[in-house]
């Protein structure tokens, strides 16, 4: 199998910023983006092994998942934390656009991969995978539901302190009609198929912004044949959110696994937004959220 990730990075640190790009420091934005790119070369890449205390070798671990993966991540002029990545394993390019319209850029370089890639992903360089099944959960509901059907995997956010608690952040928005000028929820809304001897419920939802998106090569040459493709737009919350979003909605059926199985696709949010700001979980069983 053969990955190309593309991710949008930008760094200009500001006391009104209010993504994290702008509003962390440079080494603790950098800290956040390593992770980033070393999960994706840890959970998908041959870099995996096996520690054998017999014969004190080092063993391929997962080679039925390896695959083989690029990273490329887009900048714009000199405000980025590249020099700070060295090391993790990516290609850099480099652009003069808008800042907020990186995300389009992106685009286009996995359009550019078409034809040499098997699946096609997009996140901000603030997110997380830990499941080495990922792609290979993504391959199995493409060929139930079709190549006009989408899978999101739900965002969520941990803390520690005071208590442990694990927040999915992207419930429904506070104004709907944002979503439903762009996507009809009534079109096979909700679906429960058979996996792993359980069922698992698939919805269409509101919100579907997960801050990435994962095609596989039929659906990214879809996509790709579309006028409104790679077009900057601010239609979906703003141009960070519609890069991740606004082509899916309009041109996919777009479903997330639904609350009550939300892990069975998932991915981390690094720089919590919403938990340990906003929602504070106070100790109990389960924990009761405050908000502030």
């Amino acid at each position: 199998m053969r990955l190309l990730f593309t991710i949008p990075h930008y760094f200009a640190s500001s006391a009104s910023g209010n993504y994290g790009s702008e509003r962390n420091t440079a080494e603790s934005r950098s800290l956040v983006i390593r992770r980033c790119l070393a999960s994706l070369v840890q959970t998908f890449s041959a870099a995996q092994g096996l520690m054998n205390g017999r014969d004190r070798e080092l063993h391929p671990a997962n080679p039925r998942y390896a695959a083989d993966i690029t990273i490329a991540v887009c900048t714009t002029g000199d405000r980025h934390l590249v020099p700070e990545l060295d090391g993790s394993g990516f290609t850099h390019i480099a652009t003069n656009v808008e800042p907020r319209h990186l995300g389009f850029e992106c685009h286009k370089v996995l359009r550019d991969g078409l034809g040499a890639y098997d699946f096609f992903g997009y996140l901000e360089d603030d997110l997380q995978i830990a499941d080495g099944l990922f792609f290979a959960k993504l391959g199995w509901f493409n060929t139930a539901m079709g190549e006009q059907a989408v899978l999101q995997p739900n965002r969520f956010e941990l803390i520690d302190d005071p208590v442990p608690y694990k927040l999915y952040i992207d419930g429904n928005l506070h104004a709907g009609a944002i979503s439903d000028v762009d996507q009809n929820l009534n079109a096979y809304r909700r679906v429960d198929m058979p996996a792993l001897g359980q069922g698992v419920i698939f919805q269409r939802v509101g919100n579907p912004h997960s801050g990435c998106f994962f095609l596989n090569a039929a659906q990214m040459a879809r996509w790709a044949g579309q006028a409104d493709f790679g077009m900057p737009s601010a239609a979906f919350g703003g141009p960070l959110e519609s890069a991740a979003t606004l082509g899916l909605m309009r041109h996919f059926r777009v479903y997330k696994p639904a609350r009550e199985n939300a892990a069975f696709l998932e991915i981390e949010h690094l720089d919590p937004r919403y938990l340990g700001r906003h929602f504070w979980p106070e100790p109990g069983n389960p924990p009761r959220l405050r908000w502030e």
